[in-house]
C-alpha cells in the first residue's frame, strides 16, 4: 500500500478541483424535443389520445419532421403544467 502525503492547501485545491469536474458533469442539458413516450410520462398521462388531444387542442407544441415522428416540446409541457395549477386555500 502506498500512503500519499499532501499539504494542507495543496489538498483543499484538489478538493475544489474535484467538486468542479461533478458539477459541470452534473449540468447536463435536457432535450428540447421529446418524443410521445417521454411527454406522456412528463405529463403522468397514459393515453395516447390524449396526448393528441393535448396537440390538436395547440396546449402543447409540437413538431413533425418526418410523417411518423411527432417530437414534443419540454418547455410547453412545462408551461402548460404551470398554467394549469391551483393554489391550495
Amino acid at each position: 500500500m502506498e500512503v500519499i502525503c499532501l499539504q494542507e492547501a495543496a489538498f483543499f485545491a484538489l478538493i475544489e478541483k474535484v467538486v468542479e469536474r461533478l458539477k459541470e458533469k452534473e449540468t447536463v442539458k435536457e432535450d428540447k424535443w421529446i418524443s410521445g413516450t417521454e411527454a406522456m410520462a412528463k405529463l403522468r398521462i397514459t393515453s395516447t389520445t390524449t396526448l393528441q388531444k393535448l396537440r390538436d387542442e395547440g396546449k402543447i407544441r409540437y413538431s413533425q419532421p418526418e410523417k411518423k415522428m411527432i417530437l414534443y416540446d419540454v418547455n410547453s409541457i412545462y408551461k402548460y403544467l404551470e398554467d394549469n395549477t391551483y393554489e391550495t386555500f
